[in-house]
């Protein structure tokens, strides 16, 4: 049995293929790439003059924006992100970051 902080880098390198894949399918049409970059603690997003930075502590995820927009997320044991405003699957804040990067 994985202990919690093993259970987070898998769903942090999740997270980071999650965003891959998504940014890789919003540009498809216009023949675009953003950038992912994984390391332990860090997951930077870029598409031109966009960008998305993720920075984890165990379960809690800070997120910043080139835009100077920012939050904290909680990464839960059964593979959601809890914010204030309550829990969402990993697939679906990844695929709506990846379409507002990608636009």
């Amino acid at each position: 049995m994985p202990t919690a902080a093993q259970l987070y880098v898998e769903l942090w390198v999740s997270l980071a293929s999650l965003l891959r894949s998504y940014t890789a399918a919003h540009g498809l049409n216009g023949n675009r790439q953003a950038t992912v970059e994984l390391g332990e603690d860090r997951i930077t997003v870029r598409h031109g003059d966009r960008w998305l930075d993720l920075e984890r502590s165990g379960a809690e995820v800070k997120w910043r924006r080139e835009d100077g927009r920012s939050g904290m997320l909680e990464l839960t044991e059964a593979g959601l992100l809890r914010s204030g405003a309550g829990e969402e699957e990993m697939d679906m804040a990844a695929e709506a970051w990846a379409r507002e990067l990608m636009q």
